[in-house]
Protein backbone atom coordinates (compact mmCIF):
# COMPACT_ATOMS: atom_id res chain seq x y z
CA UNK A 1 0.00 0.00 0.00
CA UNK A 2 1.46 3.40 -0.94
CA UNK A 3 2.07 6.03 1.74
CA UNK A 4 -0.67 8.58 2.38
CA UNK A 5 -0.59 11.63 0.20
CA UNK A 6 -2.89 14.50 -0.78
CA UNK A 7 -3.05 13.06 -4.28
CA UNK A 8 -4.54 9.83 -2.93
CA UNK A 9 -6.63 11.42 -0.15
CA UNK A 10 -7.60 14.76 -1.63
CA UNK A 11 -11.13 14.89 -0.21
CA UNK A 12 -10.05 13.82 3.26
CA UNK A 13 -7.18 16.30 3.33
CA UNK A 14 -9.50 19.08 2.11
CA UNK A 15 -12.06 18.27 4.81
CA UNK A 16 -9.34 18.29 7.47
CA UNK A 17 -8.08 21.65 6.22
CA UNK A 18 -11.59 23.10 6.29
CA UNK A 19 -12.10 21.94 9.88
CA UNK A 20 -8.75 23.37 10.89
CA UNK A 21 -9.18 26.75 9.18
CA UNK A 22 -12.87 27.33 9.82
CA UNK A 23 -13.28 25.80 13.26
CA UNK A 24 -10.17 24.95 15.25
CA UNK A 25 -8.24 28.14 14.48
CA UNK A 26 -11.26 30.28 15.47
CA UNK A 27 -12.47 28.39 18.55
CA UNK A 28 -10.94 29.12 21.95
CA UNK A 29 -8.82 26.22 23.14
CA UNK A 30 -9.82 26.94 26.75
CA UNK A 31 -13.06 25.01 26.23
CA UNK A 32 -13.64 21.71 27.96
CA UNK A 33 -13.97 18.61 25.79
CA UNK A 34 -17.76 18.61 26.26
CA UNK A 35 -17.99 22.30 25.25
CA UNK A 36 -15.67 21.76 22.31
CA UNK A 37 -17.76 18.80 21.10
CA UNK A 38 -20.95 20.87 21.40
CA UNK A 39 -19.39 23.75 19.45
CA UNK A 40 -18.09 21.36 16.79
CA UNK A 41 -21.54 19.78 16.38
CA UNK A 42 -23.08 23.25 15.96
CA UNK A 43 -20.42 24.21 13.43
CA UNK A 44 -20.88 20.98 11.45
CA UNK A 45 -24.66 21.47 11.41
CA UNK A 46 -24.16 24.98 10.02
CA UNK A 47 -21.53 23.77 7.54
CA UNK A 48 -23.78 20.99 6.23
CA UNK A 49 -27.16 22.73 6.26
CA UNK A 50 -26.73 26.53 6.13
CA UNK A 51 -23.42 27.42 4.47
CA UNK A 52 -23.47 27.29 0.65
CA UNK A 53 -20.53 25.49 -0.97
CA UNK A 54 -18.85 26.75 -4.13
CA UNK A 55 -18.15 23.22 -5.33
CA UNK A 56 -21.86 22.36 -5.04
CA UNK A 57 -23.08 25.22 -7.25
CA UNK A 58 -23.53 27.36 -4.12
CA UNK A 59 -26.02 24.92 -2.58
CA UNK A 60 -25.69 23.39 0.85
CA UNK A 61 -24.92 19.66 0.92
CA UNK A 62 -28.46 18.53 1.79
CA UNK A 63 -30.23 20.23 -1.15
CA UNK A 64 -27.38 19.20 -3.45
CA UNK A 65 -27.77 15.54 -2.45
CA UNK A 66 -31.53 15.73 -2.86
CA UNK A 67 -31.10 17.29 -6.31
CA UNK A 68 -28.52 14.67 -7.29
CA UNK A 69 -30.72 11.82 -6.02
CA UNK A 70 -33.76 12.97 -7.97
CA UNK A 71 -31.61 13.45 -11.09
CA UNK A 72 -30.27 9.89 -10.75
CA UNK A 73 -33.79 8.54 -10.29
CA UNK A 74 -34.88 10.34 -13.48
CA UNK A 75 -32.02 8.69 -15.39
CA UNK A 76 -32.94 5.27 -14.04
CA UNK A 77 -36.60 5.69 -15.12
CA UNK A 78 -35.70 6.46 -18.75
Amino acid sequence: MPPRSPKLNGRVDRANRTHTEAFYELTPCSLSIAELNRELQNWERTYNTVRPHQALAYLTPQPFLAQSSSYRKELECH
